[in-house]
């Protein structure tokens, strides 16, 4: 790829995918963006988009991605987007066509994907897509596969922690690329050995080097059997344990376990804080509390459907969260008085708090204040639901050399 890239960004959030490409090229030109958040009469995350991104030339839209999907403009390089895990099965319907679920996000991705034919799509999920759902492990990713397959692209995946490869962060997504069949990548897939695809040559393995993992081998699939001649019968039957790495050509998947290998630079918590953090984000008084939340629980609870009782227990979180070591992973709910939040020991001011608007942003990459306008829950909550900056900044470079 020498020439710009045109970039569409669906679901941008505050626009991770474009920071992130952006910071690997000026190469890539988004030139349509759509934010939407159900069910809110304020839009803050798309606001925090049109802020940076407004007087840029793309064209940014608040709307229903439903009622604007035919509005994707035309000879797109690169669709990208993070899309939530839902129930992806598939029903017939009366003119015994094929329906997904509604509301259901894939469905309209599948739709601009099938009448835009970009060359290139890159898409971001949570790691729990790959075993979804637990009644039928694999079928909602199977599902999503063959979409792809019989829109004539080949397909890698890999389960990536952006703190394996030195960001500050644990945050493990799934990432999807997918190449059209008439792409120079597509062809190269086509004829190189599966493991050589997730181990050195694939879109994942030259950006996240990796090894081959000790607990699980190659597993091979054909979801365009007999077996699965429709989607429909993707649907109703098809089952998979997927590893965290994989591709598909032709419709036929494989899957292997990988482990990270990097020796690069680590960004630990300790090197995001801010100096001065204002005694507001304090939590000296509630440290009692604090310690409850954390700290491991054994306790008999009741199904409230079925009334039948049940043994739950959970571990114990670092009380206060290891300055040495990455982040956990941000929740939407990050800033609160809950379980999953961070409380650091301030080591400036020896006070005990929770982590600042700031540091989230540092947390995931993006520029300090990139979310200033936001009460501190919205910057709290757009920074839980955003993707590592940092993570598409690489794979950003190395689409350019594909």
């Amino acid at each position: 790829m020498d020439e710009d890239i045109r970039v569409v960004e669906l679901f941008a959030g505050v626009g991770g995918f474009r920071c992130g490409l952006e910071a690997a090229s000026d190469r890539f030109v988004t030139v349509w963006a759509n934010q939407w958040e159900p069910g809110r009469k304020n839009q803050f995350a798309f606001d925090c988009y049109q802020r940076h991104f407004g007087n840029s030339g793309s064209v940014n839209v608040n709307e229903d991605i439903a009622l604007v999907k035919e509005d994707v403009p035309e000879d797109i390089g690169l669709l990208v987007g993070g899309f939530p895990c839902q129930d992806y099965s598939v029903a017939t319907t009366n003119a015994k066509g094929i329906q997904g679920k509604k509301g259901v996000l894939w469905w309209y991705i599948n739709d601009i994907i099938a009448a835009r034919k970009p060359q290139y799509v890159l898409l971001e999920n949570v790691d729990r897509l790959l075993k979804s759902p637990a009644s039928q492990r694999g079928r909602d990713f199977g599902v999503i596969l063959r979409c792809l397959a019989d829109l004539g692209y080949t397909v890698e995946w890999r389960v990536i922690n952006a703190a394996d490869y030195g960001l500050v962060q644990k945050r493990r997504r799934t990432f999807i690329f997918a190449s059209r069949k008439d792409s120079h990548h597509s062809e190269m897939l086509a004829s190189a050995d599966p493991e050589d695809v997730m181990l050195r040559c694939g879109f994942f393995a030259r950006t996240f080097p990796v090894s081959v993992g000790t607990k699980r081998g190659l597993i091979t699939v054909d979801i365009g059997s007999n077996a699965f001649s429709t989607l429909q019968k993707v649907s109703d039957g098809f089952r998979m344990e997927f590893r965290n790495s994989g591709c598909m050509v032709g419709g036929i998947i494989h899957s292997m376990e990988v482990v990270p290998e990097y020796d690069g630079p680590r960004t630990m918590l300790k090197d995001i804080l801010v100096k001065d953090a204002d005694p507001s984000y304090s939590e000296e008084d509630h440290l009692e509390k604090w310690k409850v939340m954390k700290g491991s629980k054994h306790m008999v609870r009741v199904n409230k459907k079925t009334g039948i009782e049940y043994n739950y227990s959970e571990g114990a979180i670092p009380f206060p969260d290891h300055l040495d070591a990455p982040g956990r992973t941000m929740l939407t709910s990050e800033g609160s008085r809950n379980r999953s939040s961070h409380l650091i020991k301030d080591p400036i001011s020896g006070l005990h708090r929770v982590l600042t608007p700031i540091e989230c942003e540092r947390m995931n990459g993006f520029p300090d204040g990139w979310t200033e306008g936001m009460t501190d829950s919205q910057r709290y909550f757009t920074m839980g639901n955003a993707l590592v900056v940092g993570l598409i900044t690489k794979m950003g470079k190395t689409l350019l050399e594909l």
